[in-house]
């Protein structure tokens, strides 16, 4: 499943693409062909997201406040399989946000370019197929169940396999917003409520990292890794975790997630602590501490690197660096 940081560059990337433009939307698929209908030839107007949700706000024309009771909200959740693709021509691009068309991402994370240019969402490195023209470009016939289809004059962008996509007015929006925790990465993001929220559970904290009514948007990579990085054994209930250790693990969330929203690459080893040259075989190594490394050596104390199935999902830790 993408993890935060991942939807974040969703809505900023589709933003840029498309915002302020009237869009032909339609479901090839048909199972939201009711509310397609309703978002043909409305204009999106902004996209954000907070946690694991991605939010598109559209209107009947450009200059309505996205707090007018006129504007609809779509929302999506990828969920496990769920995937954007775009196609377009040369102008369609977005090179802060999406890199270039043709790009897939979601369906569990970024995917690395065929032409060794990092994540889905990276900028452009690489050679890639040239572009069509304006005016020589075709939209390409939907591939796959196609959920939902956003055309705009310069490209297209299709969603399949997503564990939600429906309509919803502010107050649903509102509503689903409640259910959730913090988000790191959204400027209304309130450390004391996440705080405040572990603090009051006896599960252990690496559950509730992992809980989005506590924290939204990190997920298995991001909880693996903070623990590691602030030292906080994953197993520790939530009402034995001080408010200093707490904050260390949001302070040190925020600057590893905008990090992933500005390149894509979920990274978190401090550059001093790279291993030169990489181990054979353990290539993980360069990006990771404990994520995937099971039975390798911390890179900081040489001890093991151990796996535990939690709550359905494999956790990563230290068992040194994060005693209990």
């Amino acid at each position: 499943m993408p993890e935060g940081h991942t939807i974040h560059r969703l809505a900023g990337a589709l933003t840029e693409l498309y915002g302020g433009q009237r869009l032909t939307v339609s479901s090839p698929q048909g199972r939201f062909v009711a509310g397609a209908a309703r978002l043909d030839g409305q204009v999106l107007l902004d996209g954000h997201a907070h946690g694991k949700h991605l939010f598109l706000a559209f209107a009947p024309v450009a200059d309505v406040p996205v707090d007018s009771p006129d504007v609809i909200w779509l929302r999506i959740h990828l969920g496990l399989y769920g995937s954007w693709t775009f196609d377009g021509d040369s102008a369609f691009t977005a090179p802060h946000s999406i890199g270039a068309p043709r790009r897939k991402v979601g369906e569990r994370g970024e995917h690395a370019l065929a032409h060794g240019g990092g994540s889905a969402l990276s900028g452009i490195r690489g050679e890639e197929p040239a572009s069509a023209a304006p005016g020589d470009w075709t939209p390409p016939a939907p591939r796959g169940a196609v959920r939902l289809r956003l055309a705009g004059e310069h490209g297209v962008a299709d969603l399949t396999g997503p564990a939600a996509c429906e309509l919803l007015d502010a107050e649903g929006v509102a509503a689903v917003r409640r259910r959730l925790g913090p988000d790191p990465l959204r400027a209304d993001g309130d450390p004391e409520q996440f705080i405040a929220g572990v603090r009051r559970r006896k599960r252990a904290v690496g559950e509730l990292l992992m809980d989005q009514s506590v924290l939204a948007g990190a997920g298995n990579i991001f909880r693996a890794e903070t623990l590691f990085r602030v030292g906080l054994s994953p197993f520790r209930p939530g009402n034995r975790v001080s408010v200093k250790r707490l904050q260390q693990v949001w302070d040190d969330l925020v600057p590893l997630m905008e990090y992933g929203v500005d390149t894509g690459f979920i990274t978190t080893v401090d550059a001093a602590e790279v291993p030169e040259p990489l181990p054979e075989g353990d290539e993980e190594a360069g990006r990771w501490y404990v994520y995937h490394r099971t039975d390798r050596p911390c890179l900081r104390c040489g001890t093991a690197v151990a796996e535990r199935e939690v709550a359905g999902r494999r956790l990563f830790w230290c068992p040194s660096c994060q005693a209990y």
